[in-house]
């Protein structure tokens, strides 16, 4: 499985992107093809890593299923069934434990990516993510299963927020 993440918009405190899975049309043989899945929000582009406060670089991560921590627990107690591990971006360039997990604003994330479906601008110009759990419950099931089988899962992240080179 193919995940894209195209980041579409940056502020001060937070980068505002959509999650694809990426896909081959059946009525375009040949063709790829992006299904929507959510939106995403991440900290801010700074081009010196501060830690806790800086989103991961542009690029492909493999993911995995990370089965033990805080989170994992946390989320085998509010998700039950469905949870299998949390989803785990691998050898991300300065970083660890970069997870995939709810939230609404940068204060959620210290690195890693926020699921959601509705993005808000608030007041001072940042980003916020709402109905989080909703796309939580509805993306990542298919993920967690892929890998829970053996599969292959990675996400390819790309910068779509002219801007963020001049933030930090």
């Amino acid at each position: 499985m193919k995940l894209l993440l195209q980041r579409i918009s940056s502020n001060k405190d937070s980068t505002l992107g959509v999650l694809y899975m990426k896909t081959v049309s059946p009525y375009e043989i040949g063709k790829k093809g992006h299904q929507f899945l959510c939106f995403t929000l991440e900290d801010e582009y700074r081009e010196t890593k501060v830690y806790g406060e800086t989103r991961i670089p542009e690029g492909t991560y493999d993911i995995c299923l990370k089965q033990n921590g805080g989170f994992n627990d946390r989320y085998a107690t509010r998700f039950g069934k469905i949870h299998k591990g949390m989803l785990h971006l691998q050898d991300v360039p300065g970083f660890t434990d970069i997870l995939v997990h709810c939230g609404n604003n940068d204060d959620h994330t210290a690195g890693c990516l926020l699921l959601g479906y509705r993005p808000a601008l608030i007041q001072g110009g940042e980003f916020e993510l709402y109905n989080s759990t909703q796309a939580y419950n509805a993306v990542y099931p298919s993920i967690a299963n892929v890998i829970d089988k053996g599969g292959h899962v990675e996400i390819e992240i790309q910068n779509f927020d002219e801007g963020y080179k001049h933030m930090g």
